[in-house]
């Protein structure tokens, strides 16, 4: 079996997201009110938004689905980005800082920002 690279993989779930999302838009066209009555709340419930600030590998085709619907779509290399992570593939550039043990108040400041360097998800 041949290996697949994260871009591949990125392009897949965004090549997967964009047909999930014509078929919620045809479903919308019909019944009007059901995307955002029915769907996003069920869609978002199912990608942990409010209680994973980091997506698992379980979660981030959901955040791909839901960054399909929205008006700018989603970002491949924010995608591969977070394969990378998930998958253990991460540049040692964006590997967190050899102290395990950070002060406990940096820790939401760090995941609310975004910073790579300072995710303390993974220990």
């Amino acid at each position: 079996m041949p290996n697949i690279s994260t871009q591949q993989l990125t392009e897949l779930l965004m090549g997967i997201a964009r047909a999930q999302a014509a078929t919620i838009q045809g479903i919308e066209s019909a019944m009007t009110g059901t995307r955002s009555t029915h769907i996003m709340p069920s869609l978002q419930n199912v990608a942990h938004l409010h209680d994973r600030p980091d997506p698992t590998l379980v979660d981030l085709p959901v955040r791909v689905l839901l960054s399909s619907l929205g008006r700018i779509g989603p970002d491949a290399a924010n995608i591969k980005r977070e394969l990378d992570r998930l998958l253990g593939d991460a540049p040692p550039a964006a590997a967190p800082a050899a102290d395990p043990a950070p002060a406990p108040a940096s820790a939401p400041a760090a995941v609310a920002s975004g910073d790579e360097e300072l995710d303390f998800s993974k220990s």
